[in-house]
């Protein structure tokens, strides 16, 4: 487990909304549902963890 797993999964954990680039896209305020199998479901979709780059955990809570 890498570093950035184990920062959505402390997102999870604590309801923090996060900030992620996905293929060369940036996703803003995302609430992180569930983690398994390399994907991550939120709430603006499903989204393969080898391919998000730049996680940053906000301090707003959902």
């Amino acid at each position: 487990m890498n570093i950035e797993q184990r920062f959505l999964l402390k997102a999870i954990e604590d309801k923090n909304f996060v900030c992620f680039n996905y293929e060369e896209k940036s996703f803003k305020d995302v609430k992180v549902l569930k983690f398994e199998d390399g994907l991550i479901y939120t709430n603006n979709g499903n989204f393969e963890l080898e391919k998000i780059m730049k996680v940053v955990i906000l301090k707003d809570r959902f």
